[in-house]
């Protein structure tokens, strides 16, 4: 099989994935788009570096490395917070969804735009950690591979993120 059949049938079946995780990691569409088509091209030019098994986890790094490059250049400012509570609650009161209404739709829409603000408040690599195990269902020891840390650390990230997560949708923290 040749560089570019490789590259159709082992990698472009996982760029939903990729661009999943951009997006999450990034916060932004079309900084995720411009991510996955940079991490794309990385991916063509080092095919020949991909093992038997490891596509999806390999794209998942190239993907990962490329948008932690990308927020890098655009950190200006202190270092990352564990969570930005007023990035939250500005997120969830932006969205109308402050006040209490108990239709159902409204509450659906109302707990997708609160989990989707505090997955957004995590700070990069906790976002990277939930996405992949939560989202794309990544096991502990690929999620380690693709963020380059030991297995320790992405349990401990896992631990802190879904801490996070639980505190921010807690009943008591919604309905204010």
């Amino acid at each position: 099989m040749n560089g570019s059949q490789t590259f159709e049938t082992r990698v472009l079946p996982h760029l939903d994935a990729a661009y999943n995780l951009a997006r999450w990691l990034l916060r932004d569409d079309h900084a995720a788009d411009d991510a996955v088509q940079d991490a794309l091209m990385r991916a063509m030019r080092y095919i020949a570096s991909l093992r038997e098994d490891e596509a999806r986890a390999w794209l998942m790094g190239i993907v990962r490395n490329t948008c932690f490059s990308i927020l890098e250049k655009l950190r200006k400012g202190p270092e990352w917070v564990e969570f930005d509570e007023e990035m939250f609650d500005a997120s969830v009161h932006a969205s109308g969804m402050a006040g209490s209404d108990p239709a159902a739709h409204l509450q659906r829409l109302r707990t997708k735009s609160c989990v989707d603000a505090a997955i957004r408040a995590l700070s990069p690599p906790l976002r990277e950690v939930i996405v992949l195990r939560e989202l794309e269902g990544l096991d502990y020891a690929e999620i380690a591979v693709i963020a380059g840390v030991p297995l320790g650390t992405v349990m401990s990230r896992l631990s802190r993120a879904r801490d996070r997560l639980r505190d921010a949708l807690s009943p008591s923290r919604l309905d204010t």
